[in-house]
């Protein structure tokens, strides 16, 4: 009998660092399950050393201090989290540039600025403004530009000058390098923050332009006129 319970005790006794070893994500409850479990387990004739059952004790202290760390931690992070995101809602109302494709205009043939940036120098850069249903508006032949960003305004007018009525654009642009090859470029749009939304995990900013962005586009933040 005396055999049985020192094999069954010889097994049950590993010690709890190896275990831990092998099981990286053990939480408290795991660590004082096996520690019970080992004490049980253990054989009479031999009972636990010592100095084992004292490291791993703490052992236990260290978990158990680790894990309440994390829950401060993720307190702290909540709490600034709600701080960043009280920030944000505080930009309802004003006129907010982020990255995006949409121009609006009033319709009252004073345009709006258009801007964009690019990635490297461009041979060729072609602007093409289309309505909400498609119509291709307007064409401006920008010619050659450096690197970076570019700022020219439309006027709110066709190719044939006839005023656009008010709303939403789409615009896009196309530029090549001296070789012939594409140059990436960055657009931006520029309206009234509507509202902001956090149901995607991150603050998106809804604009009067119908724009929906991150607010990791944001570029630039302007009080109403």
């Amino acid at each position: 009998m005396v055999d049985s319970v020192s094999g069954a005790g010889t097994t049950a006794a590993a010690p709890l660092t190896s275990s831990l070893a092998g099981n990286k994500a053990m939480g408290r409850d795991e660590f004082l399950k096996l520690l019970v479990a080992q004490l049980r387990h253990q054989d009479p004739l031999k009972p636990q050393d010592g100095t084992q059952f004292v490291a791993e004790l703490a052992q236990f202290s260290s978990l158990e201090q680790s894990m309440g760390i994390n829950d401060r931690l993720d307190l702290m992070m909540a709490q600034t989290r709600g701080l960043a995101n009280t920030e944000v809602v505080s930009l309802v109302g004003k006129q907010a540039t982020v990255k995006g494709s949409i121009l609006t205009i009033d319709g009252g043939g004073t345009g709006a600025p258009l801007n964009f940036t690019l990635n490297g120098p461009a041979e060729e850069t072609v602007v093409s403004i289309r309505d909400q249903n498609g119509r291709l508006v307007r064409t401006l032949d920008v010619g050659a530009k450096s690197a970076g960003i570019v700022r020219m305004q439309w006027d709110g007018r066709d190719d044939t000058g006839v005023v656009q009525p008010a709303g939403a654009y789409v615009v896009t642009i196309d530029a090549k390098s001296s070789t012939g090859t594409p140059v990436g470029t960055t657009q931006e749009t520029t309206s009234v923050v509507e509202g902001v939304s956090f149901d995607a995990g991150y603050p998106v900013l809804h604009l009067a332009n119908g724009v929906k962005a991150p607010v990791s586009d944001l570029l630039k933040v302007n009080a109403v006129k």
